[in-house]
């Protein structure tokens, strides 16, 4: 429920907050009123630059249909209800003419810190408040208790909005029970500032949430400039780091109205301010919070306070709506919304459950994933990471010769300079492209929609043996040296096999050729300054370094002759120093002063297996094997020769 200045028992904090109020106005303007205890600001979100692009207008998702309410009422249709007529503000009693009723001094600001130190007003307090000063608010604000707390909208993402007043709210319950994004009171007027804020934001990020900060206005305490400057400075930021919701200015109902606090007429549901007033305060308040935090806030409100006190202005339609409704039964409709906006983003449909321990609950129009795009939109999560990634290659980049352009594949965006480009993604963040070869090599790929994608560091890093430079991509990596120019290296098993032979500090070298697939059996291969890595899905990717075993692979026709593909890397250290690789149809076999030669798999190579190989007494082979018919094969090694039969099979003789 919504707290008054004499709020439901059930809230203890009111209470206490309450007895404040009551001993300020007991007080009245003749006694002193003590400055509340400045308590620490809460850590806020880093503004961002009042550069900052302009926000799109919100692209909240369409509501699904809404599905017929099980019981609907009256308050629930669509259809608009006539403004009404604007009823003059009560005259405030004799009492209350006698006392002050400027509220923009600081003994005004002094006397509502005391009275609103327990926790102030609230989303809906206001709601409460306006209920008999507006037509229809009542209808807008009561929800039967029938289906407290019980029921939710058919579509969105839910989530929930906290105060004070729920200190001790356990945020994994709450994301246990749906919710994913939360908004934290910080800031009332210019007076008060929330203790919990801190911890309560930092709580309900910890379990997951996207989460966002609100501001309750009181138009009459100080300009809208000056709130939303107390906002920024105590948690009203915004960042583009994709968990920080845009600030909201929760402008509704005089929580206060008709009453007297330390002395200060609290004045009626409007703040005794004209639509103008209020409608220039707004604006006020909304421009100065573009200008230090980039975005427009979230305007929270209710469509009977907003037309009744307000007038009903256009030119609002560029700020995110957040209505306020509680329909009496199930629904999945906020009814008429206010003037200006044809959509809303948020829509507080309770406030008394589901969630924030029967608290406010709220459901963002639109998709998880909208709901993050909202938190930071492309446009203006690249523009602030690109200008930072400029600043940091100045040197390299020079001067823009255009702006932040958007629309890439995965939501990407780039910026052209005289030395490059700038590209961006929401997962591979704001890096340089320098121009060069390994950008010519890059844009051979075509660029962020190759193979490569985007870039995932950068400028190119140079300094590798022999002067080498290259850059790292989503798909690989394109390495440059004097010697062979730029080439790339896709991920994948082939760069594998090049990263275990040490990459370009190996006996491979750099890479001399892009990866070249259509061979035998779909294979592939890349050429680098060393050899060769092949690679085919039933034997993996293997290196074959030039030399005397790849020369005899490659009298044999290479992976299209009798070998097939290696099976193996090249193994030396044998016997005397000797080397061998493995293919799939045997081994080539090299001894020092001999040569390479291969030995395929059948009888004559399983005999030499079991004297040792060349550890045993044949040591070697001195030839291939190689067959006169289909009946007789044979093989020469340092200490026999073996020759093979179908009638006989093998026989060694003595060398």
């Amino acid at each position: 429920m919504k707290r008054t200045l004499l709020p439901p028992n059930k809230y203890f904090g009111s209470r206490v907050g309450a007895a404040l109020l009551a001993v300020s106005l007991i007080a009245g303007s003749g006694m002193a009123t003590p400055a509340a205890a400045v308590e620490p600001a809460p850590t806020a979100t880093p503004a961002a630059t009042g550069g900052a692009t302009t926000q799109p207008a919100p692209a909240a998702a369409a509501a699904p249909t809404a599905t017929p309410a099980p019981t609907a009422t009256a308050a629930q249709t669509t259809k608009a209800t006539p403004a009404p007529a604007p009823v003059p503000a009560p005259a405030p009693s004799v009492e209350s003419a006698q006392l002050t009723v400027d509220r923009s001094s600081e003994a005004y600001r002094t006397a509502m810190a005391e009275a609103t130190k327990a926790g102030g007003a609230e989303m809906g307090q206001g709601t409460r408040a306006a209920v008999g000063s507006i037509d229809g608010a009542k209808a807008a604000a009561t929800e039967a208790l029938a289906t407290e707390g019980t029921w939710m909208p058919s579509f969105g993402v839910q989530g929930l909005d906290v105060s004070k007043y729920q200190a001790g709210i356990n945020w994994q319950t709450q994301w246990n029970m749906g919710a994913r994004f939360a908004y934290i009171k910080a800031t009332e007027g210019n007076y008060y500032t929330s203790t919990t804020f801190s911890d309560q934001y930092q709580g309900s990020r910890a379990v997951g949430m996207i989460r966002g900060a609100y501001h309750f206005a009181n138009p009459a305490a100080s300009s809208g400039a000056d709130q939303a400057r107390t906002f920024v400075k105590n948690g009203g930021g915004w960042s583009a780091d994709g968990y920080t919701l845009p600030p909201v200015l929760d402008f509704e109902g005089n929580p206060y109205a008709g009453q007297t606090i330390g002395g200060y007429y609290q004045g009626n549901t409007c703040y005794d301010m004209s639509p103008a007033q209020l409608t220039s305060w707004a604006r006020d308040f909304g421009n100065t919070m573009k200008a230090l935090t980039g975005r427009l806030p979230v305007m929270y409100t209710t469509t009977s306070w907003w037309n009744y006190c307000t007038g009903g202005p256009s030119g609002f339609g560029d700020w995110p709506l957040w209505i306020a409704r509680w329909p009496s039964s199930a629904s999945d409709s906020p009814g008429t919304l206010p003037s200006s906006w044809t959509n809303y983003s948020f829509w507080q449909y309770s406030e008394s459950g589901p969630f924030a321990n029967g608290g406010d609950s709220n459901v963002w129009n639109g998709s998880l994933a909208s709901l993050r795009e909202f938190a930071a939109p492309s446009s203006m999560a690249a523009t602030s990471a690109i200008a930072q990634e400029a600043a940091d290659s100045a040197a390299v980049l020079g001067n823009a010769w255009g702006s932040v352009a958007c629309g890439l594949k995965n939501g990407g965006c780039y910026q052209i300079f005289q030395g490059g480009a700038v590209l961006w993604s929401p997962s591979s963040g704001a890096h340089t492209s320098k121009n060069g070869a390994i950008r010519g090599a890059y844009q051979s790929t075509g660029y962020e929609n190759g193979t490569l994608g985007y870039p995932v560091m950068g400028p190119e890093f140079c300094g590798l043996k022999n002067g080498g430079c290259y850059q790292m991509f989503e798909g690989g990596a394109i390495l440059w040296s004097g010697a062979t120019n730029a080439q790339i290296s896709n991920n994948g098993p082939i760069r594998s096999a090049y990263a275990a032979a040490g990459f370009e500090n190996g006996y491979l070298g750099y890479p001399a050729t892009g990866q070249i697939c259509g061979l035998r059996n779909a294979g592939c291969y890349q050429m680098y300054q060393g050899g060769a890595v092949l690679w085919s899905s039933a034997t993996g990717a293997h290196p074959s370094p030039f030399g005397a075993i790849r020369g005899t692979y490659a009298s044999f026709g290479f992976e299209s002759g009798r070998l097939g593909y290696p099976t193996s890397p090249e193994h030396c250290g044998t016997k005397n120093g000797g080397c061998y690789q493995m293919y799939e149809t045997g081994a080539i076999i090299w001894g020092p002063g001999l040569g390479a030669y291969f030995s395929p798999f059948g009888a004559i190579r399983g005999v030499w297996g079991s004297q040792g190989f060349e550890n045993g007494w044949m040591g070697y082979p001195m030839s291939h094997e190689t067959c006169s018919s289909s009946t007789t094969c044979e093989q020469v090694f340092q200490g026999a020769v073996l020759t093979w039969t179908p009638a006989t099979g093998v026989t060694i003789t003595r060398r």
